[in-house]
Protein backbone atom coordinates (compact mmCIF):
# COMPACT_ATOMS: atom_id res chain seq x y z
CA UNK A 1 0.00 0.00 0.00
CA UNK A 2 3.12 2.35 0.00
CA UNK A 3 2.82 2.93 -3.36
CA UNK A 4 -1.02 3.78 -3.14
CA UNK A 5 0.02 6.06 -0.20
CA UNK A 6 2.60 7.88 -2.95
CA UNK A 7 -0.14 8.31 -5.59
CA UNK A 8 -2.50 9.41 -3.38
CA UNK A 9 0.13 12.29 -2.38
CA UNK A 10 -0.18 13.83 -6.20
CA UNK A 11 -3.95 14.65 -5.71
CA UNK A 12 -4.75 17.96 -4.54
CA UNK A 13 -8.05 17.82 -4.20
CA UNK A 14 -7.61 14.63 -1.74
CA UNK A 15 -6.97 17.24 1.50
CA UNK A 16 -10.19 18.63 0.54
CA UNK A 17 -12.30 14.97 0.45
CA UNK A 18 -11.21 14.34 3.32
CA UNK A 19 -12.51 17.60 5.13
CA UNK A 20 -15.55 17.58 3.35
CA UNK A 21 -15.96 14.47 4.69
CA UNK A 22 -15.23 14.06 8.19
CA UNK A 23 -17.15 17.23 8.30
CA UNK A 24 -20.24 15.74 6.84
CA UNK A 25 -20.37 12.50 8.50
CA UNK A 26 -20.07 14.07 11.83
CA UNK A 27 -22.22 16.46 11.16
CA UNK A 28 -25.04 13.89 10.06
CA UNK A 29 -23.97 11.38 12.98
CA UNK A 30 -24.82 14.43 15.51
CA UNK A 31 -27.80 15.08 14.47
CA UNK A 32 -29.47 12.25 13.81
CA UNK A 33 -28.06 10.15 16.07
CA UNK A 34 -30.70 7.68 18.57
CA UNK A 35 -28.51 7.57 21.37
CA UNK A 36 -27.57 3.88 20.08
CA UNK A 37 -27.16 4.33 16.59
CA UNK A 38 -28.21 6.62 13.84
CA UNK A 39 -31.86 6.71 12.69
CA UNK A 40 -33.03 8.62 9.43
CA UNK A 41 -36.26 7.22 8.74
CA UNK A 42 -37.51 6.81 5.11
CA UNK A 43 -39.71 9.76 4.65
CA UNK A 44 -39.25 11.02 8.01
CA UNK A 45 -37.50 13.49 10.13
CA UNK A 46 -34.11 12.50 10.58
CA UNK A 47 -33.98 11.27 6.55
CA UNK A 48 -35.50 15.35 5.93
CA UNK A 49 -32.76 16.47 8.05
CA UNK A 50 -30.26 14.60 6.68
CA UNK A 51 -30.87 16.02 3.22
CA UNK A 52 -30.94 19.61 4.76
CA UNK A 53 -27.47 19.28 5.82
CA UNK A 54 -26.10 17.87 2.46
CA UNK A 55 -28.17 20.94 0.57
CA UNK A 56 -26.86 23.55 2.94
CA UNK A 57 -23.17 22.76 2.22
CA UNK A 58 -23.89 22.06 -1.42
CA UNK A 59 -24.96 25.57 -1.66
CA UNK A 60 -22.08 26.60 0.27
CA UNK A 61 -20.12 25.27 -2.57
CA UNK A 62 -21.07 26.87 -5.06
CA UNK A 63 -23.83 24.21 -6.74
CA UNK A 64 -26.88 24.26 -8.06
CA UNK A 65 -29.57 22.33 -5.69
CA UNK A 66 -33.24 21.73 -5.95
CA UNK A 67 -35.69 18.95 -4.84
CA UNK A 68 -37.25 16.92 -7.69
CA UNK A 69 -41.36 15.61 -7.73
CA UNK A 70 -39.60 12.59 -5.32
CA UNK A 71 -38.53 15.29 -3.02
CA UNK A 72 -34.90 13.95 -3.72
CA UNK A 73 -32.23 16.46 -3.49
CA UNK A 74 -30.12 17.12 -6.54
CA UNK A 75 -27.44 18.67 -6.92
CA UNK A 76 -26.03 19.99 -10.18
CA UNK A 77 -22.70 20.93 -11.51
CA UNK A 78 -23.85 22.21 -15.67
CA UNK A 79 -21.64 20.41 -17.98
CA UNK A 80 -20.95 22.65 -21.28
CA UNK A 81 -23.58 20.58 -23.50
CA UNK A 82 -26.59 20.42 -21.13
CA UNK A 83 -28.35 19.20 -24.04
CA UNK A 84 -26.59 15.57 -23.75
CA UNK A 85 -27.84 13.15 -21.18
CA UNK A 86 -26.61 13.62 -17.70
CA UNK A 87 -24.46 11.51 -15.96
CA UNK A 88 -25.70 10.63 -12.44
CA UNK A 89 -24.46 9.49 -9.14
CA UNK A 90 -25.39 9.63 -5.39
CA UNK A 91 -27.13 7.14 -2.84
CA UNK A 92 -29.72 7.44 -0.41
CA UNK A 93 -29.54 9.14 2.94
CA UNK A 94 -32.57 6.82 4.91
CA UNK A 95 -31.20 4.22 7.91
CA UNK A 96 -32.38 1.05 9.48
CA UNK A 97 -33.43 1.94 13.39
CA UNK A 98 -30.52 2.26 14.99
CA UNK A 99 -28.40 1.83 12.20
CA UNK A 100 -24.60 3.11 10.96
CA UNK A 101 -23.63 6.04 9.75
CA UNK A 102 -22.06 5.64 6.65
CA UNK A 103 -24.63 3.27 4.86
CA UNK A 104 -25.78 5.19 2.29
CA UNK A 105 -24.64 8.66 2.93
CA UNK A 106 -20.73 7.63 2.20
CA UNK A 107 -22.12 7.48 -1.56
CA UNK A 108 -23.80 11.23 -1.17
CA UNK A 109 -21.11 12.75 0.38
CA UNK A 110 -18.76 10.93 -2.17
CA UNK A 111 -20.39 12.42 -5.35
CA UNK A 112 -20.60 15.77 -3.66
CA UNK A 113 -16.72 15.64 -3.18
CA UNK A 114 -16.55 14.75 -6.95
CA UNK A 115 -18.59 17.35 -7.96
CA UNK A 116 -17.18 20.52 -5.61
CA UNK A 117 -13.70 19.15 -6.96
CA UNK A 118 -14.60 19.92 -10.39
CA UNK A 119 -15.76 22.77 -9.67
CA UNK A 120 -13.34 24.55 -7.43
CA UNK A 121 -10.68 22.99 -9.84
CA UNK A 122 -12.22 24.88 -12.79
CA UNK A 123 -13.35 21.59 -14.94
CA UNK A 124 -16.39 21.75 -16.71
CA UNK A 125 -17.55 18.46 -18.15
CA UNK A 126 -19.23 18.09 -21.40
CA UNK A 127 -22.35 16.16 -19.87
CA UNK A 128 -23.97 17.57 -17.35
CA UNK A 129 -23.38 16.16 -13.86
CA UNK A 130 -26.05 15.37 -11.18
CA UNK A 131 -25.75 14.01 -7.21
CA UNK A 132 -28.88 12.36 -6.14
CA UNK A 133 -29.49 12.44 -2.35
CA UNK A 134 -32.57 9.58 -2.49
CA UNK A 135 -35.18 8.75 -0.28
CA UNK A 136 -36.37 6.01 0.66
CA UNK A 137 -33.94 2.99 0.19
CA UNK A 138 -34.33 1.01 3.32
CA UNK A 139 -37.31 -1.05 3.65
CA UNK A 140 -37.49 -0.92 7.32
CA UNK A 141 -40.04 0.81 7.83
CA UNK A 142 -42.25 -0.01 4.97
CA UNK A 143 -41.23 -3.40 3.95
CA UNK A 144 -40.16 -2.35 0.53
CA UNK A 145 -36.72 -0.87 -0.94
CA UNK A 146 -36.33 1.34 -3.43
CA UNK A 147 -39.54 3.31 -2.66
CA UNK A 148 -37.57 6.58 -3.83
CA UNK A 149 -35.37 5.45 -6.64
CA UNK A 150 -39.30 2.98 -7.90
CA UNK A 151 -41.31 6.41 -7.37
CA UNK A 152 -38.60 7.94 -9.83
CA UNK A 153 -39.27 5.67 -13.00
CA UNK A 154 -43.21 5.26 -12.11
CA UNK A 155 -42.67 1.62 -10.25
CA UNK A 156 -44.71 2.16 -6.78
CA UNK A 157 -48.25 0.49 -7.11
CA UNK A 158 -51.63 2.10 -4.96
CA UNK A 159 -50.76 -1.09 -3.04
CA UNK A 160 -47.21 0.02 -2.05
CA UNK A 161 -48.74 3.75 -1.44
CA UNK A 162 -51.13 1.94 1.11
CA UNK A 163 -48.71 0.44 3.27
CA UNK A 164 -48.50 1.61 6.82
CA UNK A 165 -45.71 2.24 9.06
CA UNK A 166 -45.83 -0.20 12.22
CA UNK A 167 -45.60 2.46 14.71
CA UNK A 168 -47.88 5.36 13.52
CA UNK A 169 -50.01 3.57 11.56
CA UNK A 170 -49.53 6.61 8.57
CA UNK A 171 -49.71 5.61 5.30
CA UNK A 172 -46.57 5.52 3.00
CA UNK A 173 -48.55 7.98 0.42
CA UNK A 174 -49.32 10.10 3.89
CA UNK A 175 -45.69 10.34 4.85
CA UNK A 176 -44.65 10.76 1.21
CA UNK A 177 -47.30 13.75 1.19
CA UNK A 178 -45.61 15.41 4.42
CA UNK A 179 -42.15 15.72 2.81
CA UNK A 180 -43.31 17.09 -1.07
CA UNK A 181 -43.86 13.95 -2.97
CA UNK A 182 -46.07 14.80 -5.95
CA UNK A 183 -48.02 11.80 -4.72
CA UNK A 184 -50.95 12.25 -6.94
CA UNK A 185 -48.04 11.58 -10.32
CA UNK A 186 -46.78 8.64 -8.12
CA UNK A 187 -50.05 7.29 -7.50
CA UNK A 188 -50.73 7.53 -11.48
CA UNK A 189 -46.84 5.16 -12.00
CA UNK A 190 -46.13 8.57 -13.65
CA UNK A 191 -41.75 8.56 -14.09
CA UNK A 192 -40.65 11.26 -11.87
CA UNK A 193 -37.33 11.26 -14.28
CA UNK A 194 -37.06 10.40 -17.88
CA UNK A 195 -34.78 7.49 -18.05
CA UNK A 196 -33.28 8.47 -21.60
CA UNK A 197 -32.06 11.87 -20.51
CA UNK A 198 -29.76 9.50 -18.04
CA UNK A 199 -26.26 8.55 -19.22
CA UNK A 200 -25.16 6.49 -16.39
CA UNK A 201 -25.78 5.96 -12.69
CA UNK A 202 -22.62 5.72 -10.30
CA UNK A 203 -23.23 4.77 -7.08
CA UNK A 204 -20.77 4.50 -4.57
CA UNK A 205 -21.33 2.11 -1.14
CA UNK A 206 -20.01 0.51 2.20
CA UNK A 207 -19.85 -3.31 1.81
CA UNK A 208 -22.17 -4.49 3.67
CA UNK A 209 -20.70 -7.87 4.35
CA UNK A 210 -16.63 -9.32 5.31
CA UNK A 211 -15.51 -9.82 1.56
CA UNK A 212 -13.21 -6.53 1.18
CA UNK A 213 -12.26 -7.22 4.97
CA UNK A 214 -11.31 -10.64 4.70
CA UNK A 215 -9.47 -9.68 1.29
CA UNK A 216 -7.74 -7.13 2.86
CA UNK A 217 -8.63 -4.92 -0.45
CA UNK A 218 -9.73 -1.20 0.33
CA UNK A 219 -12.50 -1.06 -2.60
CA UNK A 220 -13.90 -3.43 -5.25
CA UNK A 221 -15.95 -3.29 -8.93
CA UNK A 222 -19.50 -4.45 -7.95
CA UNK A 223 -20.69 -6.87 -10.94
CA UNK A 224 -24.12 -7.19 -10.29
CA UNK A 225 -27.15 -6.93 -7.60
CA UNK A 226 -28.98 -9.50 -5.59
CA UNK A 227 -33.06 -9.40 -6.19
CA UNK A 228 -35.39 -11.05 -3.48
CA UNK A 229 -38.86 -11.86 -2.74
CA UNK A 230 -40.35 -11.20 1.12
CA UNK A 231 -43.46 -11.75 3.04
CA UNK A 232 -43.18 -9.25 5.82
CA UNK A 233 -45.60 -11.36 7.86
CA UNK A 234 -46.02 -15.43 7.58
CA UNK A 235 -48.76 -16.45 10.31
CA UNK A 236 -48.55 -19.98 10.96
CA UNK A 237 -51.87 -21.01 12.81
CA UNK A 238 -52.42 -24.26 14.96
CA UNK A 239 -54.28 -24.50 18.14
CA UNK A 240 -53.01 -23.88 21.84
CA UNK A 241 -53.99 -25.98 24.42
CA UNK A 242 -51.85 -27.60 27.55
CA UNK A 243 -48.88 -28.86 27.41
CA UNK A 244 -49.20 -31.31 29.60
CA UNK A 245 -52.65 -32.57 28.47
CA UNK A 246 -52.11 -32.60 24.76
CA UNK A 247 -50.24 -35.85 23.14
CA UNK A 248 -48.10 -35.52 20.10
CA UNK A 249 -50.38 -37.32 17.60
CA UNK A 250 -53.07 -34.72 18.58
CA UNK A 251 -51.24 -31.72 18.71
CA UNK A 252 -51.42 -28.81 16.39
CA UNK A 253 -48.16 -26.85 17.35
CA UNK A 254 -47.18 -23.50 15.41
CA UNK A 255 -43.75 -23.24 16.46
CA UNK A 256 -42.59 -27.14 16.01
CA UNK A 257 -44.86 -26.53 12.22
CA UNK A 258 -43.22 -23.30 11.71
CA UNK A 259 -39.73 -24.68 13.01
CA UNK A 260 -40.05 -28.12 10.33
CA UNK A 261 -40.53 -25.24 8.13
CA UNK A 262 -37.36 -23.84 8.65
CA UNK A 263 -34.87 -27.38 9.01
CA UNK A 264 -36.58 -28.02 5.14
CA UNK A 265 -35.84 -24.52 3.68
CA UNK A 266 -32.49 -24.90 5.07
CA UNK A 267 -31.85 -27.90 3.52
CA UNK A 268 -32.87 -26.53 -0.16
CA UNK A 269 -30.98 -23.88 0.30
CA UNK A 270 -27.82 -25.95 0.91
CA UNK A 271 -28.71 -28.44 -1.74
CA UNK A 272 -29.07 -25.16 -4.22
CA UNK A 273 -25.71 -23.95 -3.04
CA UNK A 274 -23.96 -27.35 -3.95
CA UNK A 275 -25.54 -27.43 -7.35
CA UNK A 276 -23.87 -23.48 -7.49
CA UNK A 277 -26.81 -21.31 -7.52
CA UNK A 278 -26.42 -17.97 -5.95
CA UNK A 279 -28.83 -17.79 -2.70
CA UNK A 280 -29.70 -16.92 0.40
CA UNK A 281 -32.95 -17.42 2.81
CA UNK A 282 -33.51 -15.44 5.86
CA UNK A 283 -36.24 -15.48 8.65
CA UNK A 284 -35.54 -12.17 10.27
CA UNK A 285 -38.24 -11.53 12.26
CA UNK A 286 -39.78 -14.82 14.33
CA UNK A 287 -42.02 -15.36 17.30
CA UNK A 288 -44.91 -16.02 19.14
CA UNK A 289 -47.46 -13.57 21.07
CA UNK A 290 -45.89 -12.09 24.18
CA UNK A 291 -49.34 -11.36 25.26
CA UNK A 292 -49.99 -15.23 24.95
CA UNK A 293 -46.99 -17.27 25.04
CA UNK A 294 -46.23 -19.40 28.29
CA UNK A 295 -43.88 -22.33 29.27
CA UNK A 296 -46.79 -24.36 29.85
CA UNK A 297 -48.84 -23.59 26.44
CA UNK A 298 -48.89 -25.12 23.04
CA UNK A 299 -48.31 -22.21 21.02
CA UNK A 300 -51.41 -21.76 18.68
CA UNK A 301 -50.15 -19.08 16.52
CA UNK A 302 -46.10 -18.14 15.26
CA UNK A 303 -45.87 -15.15 13.09
CA UNK A 304 -41.96 -14.63 11.32
CA UNK A 305 -40.53 -13.27 8.26
CA UNK A 306 -39.47 -14.94 4.73
CA UNK A 307 -36.67 -13.67 2.29
CA UNK A 308 -34.81 -14.95 0.03
CA UNK A 309 -32.27 -13.46 -2.52
CA UNK A 310 -30.65 -14.36 -5.53
CA UNK A 311 -28.70 -12.86 -8.36
CA UNK A 312 -30.96 -15.18 -10.76
CA UNK A 313 -34.64 -14.75 -11.25
CA UNK A 314 -35.48 -18.33 -12.20
CA UNK A 315 -33.45 -19.55 -8.93
CA UNK A 316 -35.40 -16.78 -6.52
CA UNK A 317 -38.63 -18.28 -8.25
CA UNK A 318 -37.89 -21.95 -7.94
CA UNK A 319 -36.80 -21.35 -3.98
CA UNK A 320 -40.40 -19.33 -3.35
CA UNK A 321 -42.28 -22.23 -5.01
CA UNK A 322 -40.18 -24.68 -2.96
CA UNK A 323 -40.93 -22.31 0.47
CA UNK A 324 -45.39 -22.73 -1.08
CA UNK A 325 -44.55 -26.44 -1.14
CA UNK A 326 -43.15 -26.83 2.02
CA UNK A 327 -46.09 -24.36 3.56
CA UNK A 328 -48.59 -26.63 1.95
CA UNK A 329 -47.15 -29.92 2.76
CA UNK A 330 -46.33 -29.06 6.83
CA UNK A 331 -49.96 -27.48 7.08
CA UNK A 332 -50.97 -30.77 5.94
CA UNK A 333 -49.08 -33.36 8.11
CA UNK A 334 -49.02 -30.92 11.04
CA UNK A 335 -52.84 -29.77 11.14
CA UNK A 336 -51.58 -26.14 10.70
CA UNK A 337 -52.70 -23.45 8.32
CA UNK A 338 -49.71 -20.88 6.71
CA UNK A 339 -51.32 -17.44 5.93
CA UNK A 340 -48.87 -15.27 3.84
CA UNK A 341 -49.36 -11.19 3.97
CA UNK A 342 -48.77 -9.74 0.15
CA UNK A 343 -45.55 -10.77 -1.57
CA UNK A 344 -42.57 -8.14 -2.44
CA UNK A 345 -40.13 -8.39 -4.52
CA UNK A 346 -37.29 -6.47 -5.71
CA UNK A 347 -35.91 -7.43 -9.33
CA UNK A 348 -32.10 -8.88 -9.20
CA UNK A 349 -29.82 -6.58 -11.52
CA UNK A 350 -26.45 -6.85 -13.56
CA UNK A 351 -24.13 -3.76 -13.63
CA UNK A 352 -23.14 -2.60 -16.85
CA UNK A 353 -19.98 -4.19 -18.81
CA UNK A 354 -18.71 -0.81 -20.32
CA UNK A 355 -18.61 0.67 -17.03
CA UNK A 356 -17.36 -2.27 -15.44
CA UNK A 357 -14.32 -1.80 -17.20
CA UNK A 358 -13.50 1.83 -17.05
CA UNK A 359 -14.09 1.48 -12.89
CA UNK A 360 -11.74 -1.69 -13.30
CA UNK A 361 -9.09 0.72 -15.15
CA UNK A 362 -9.13 3.71 -12.77
CA UNK A 363 -8.87 1.79 -10.00
CA UNK A 364 -5.31 0.61 -11.58
CA UNK A 365 -4.05 3.67 -12.88
CA UNK A 366 -4.50 4.64 -9.10
CA UNK A 367 -2.42 1.76 -8.18
CA UNK A 368 -5.58 0.16 -6.67
CA UNK A 369 -6.55 -3.52 -6.95
CA UNK A 370 -9.06 -3.85 -9.25
CA UNK A 371 -11.35 -7.06 -7.57
CA UNK A 372 -15.00 -7.59 -9.03
CA UNK A 373 -17.37 -8.47 -6.33
CA UNK A 374 -20.96 -9.23 -5.94
CA UNK A 375 -23.54 -7.15 -4.27
CA UNK A 376 -25.50 -9.71 -2.03
CA UNK A 377 -27.57 -6.61 -0.04
CA UNK A 378 -29.52 -4.39 -2.64
CA UNK A 379 -29.34 -0.84 -3.71
CA UNK A 380 -31.03 1.67 -5.96
CA UNK A 381 -28.29 1.25 -8.48
CA UNK A 382 -30.55 -1.77 -8.96
CA UNK A 383 -33.54 0.14 -9.94
CA UNK A 384 -31.83 2.38 -12.42
CA UNK A 385 -30.10 -0.69 -14.13
CA UNK A 386 -33.37 -1.95 -14.73
CA UNK A 387 -34.62 1.14 -16.23
CA UNK A 388 -32.37 0.04 -18.80
CA UNK A 389 -29.71 3.32 -17.57
CA UNK A 390 -26.00 2.57 -17.34
CA UNK A 391 -25.20 1.53 -14.23
CA UNK A 392 -21.98 0.84 -11.70
CA UNK A 393 -21.12 0.65 -8.00
CA UNK A 394 -18.11 0.57 -6.07
CA UNK A 395 -18.02 -0.68 -2.50
CA UNK A 396 -15.59 0.38 -0.07
CA UNK A 397 -14.32 -2.00 2.49
CA UNK A 398 -16.25 -1.39 6.01
CA UNK A 399 -15.97 -3.70 8.97
CA UNK A 400 -18.50 -5.21 11.50
CA UNK A 401 -20.95 -5.53 8.56
CA UNK A 402 -23.72 -2.92 7.95
CA UNK A 403 -27.20 -1.87 9.43
CA UNK A 404 -25.77 -1.89 13.19
CA UNK A 405 -23.66 1.20 15.09
CA UNK A 406 -20.49 -0.79 14.34
CA UNK A 407 -19.96 0.00 11.15
CA UNK A 408 -16.53 1.06 10.74
CA UNK A 409 -15.08 2.52 7.24
CA UNK A 410 -12.05 3.88 7.02
CA UNK A 411 -11.81 7.16 5.88
CA UNK A 412 -8.42 6.21 3.34
CA UNK A 413 -10.52 3.42 1.83
CA UNK A 414 -13.18 5.63 1.67
CA UNK A 415 -10.70 8.78 -0.05
CA UNK A 416 -9.76 5.99 -2.32
CA UNK A 417 -13.17 4.91 -3.43
CA UNK A 418 -13.70 8.93 -4.92
CA UNK A 419 -10.46 8.71 -6.53
CA UNK A 420 -11.82 5.72 -8.51
CA UNK A 421 -15.34 7.29 -8.69
CA UNK A 422 -13.67 10.73 -9.66
CA UNK A 423 -11.09 8.95 -12.54
CA UNK A 424 -14.42 7.47 -14.04
CA UNK A 425 -16.72 10.22 -13.68
CA UNK A 426 -14.12 12.31 -15.33
CA UNK A 427 -13.32 9.73 -18.12
CA UNK A 428 -17.30 9.32 -19.40
CA UNK A 429 -18.22 12.66 -18.98
CA UNK A 430 -15.06 14.95 -21.48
Amino acid sequence: MAALAEKRAAFPEESADRKLAEELLDALRAKTSDGVGITRESYGAGESAALDLVEAKARALGLQTERDAGANLVVTLEGSEPELPFLACGSHLDSVPQGGNFDGAAGVIAGLAILAGFKAEGFRPRRTLKLYALRGEESARFGKAYLGSSALFGGLTPADLAVKDAQSGRTLAECMRDVGVAVDRVERAEPLLDAARVAAWVELHIEQGPVLVARNLPVGIVTGIRGNIRHRAVECSGEAGHSGAVPRWLRRDAVFATAELITHLDRHWRTLLERGRDVVVTSGVFGTDPQEHAIARIPGTVRFSFEVRSQNTETLEAFYDLFLSECALIGEERGVSFKLDRRLESTSATMDAGWVTRLKAAARGLGLPDEEIPSGAGHDAAVFANAGIPSAMIFVRNEHGSHNPKEAMEIDDFLAGIAVMRAAIRDAAQ
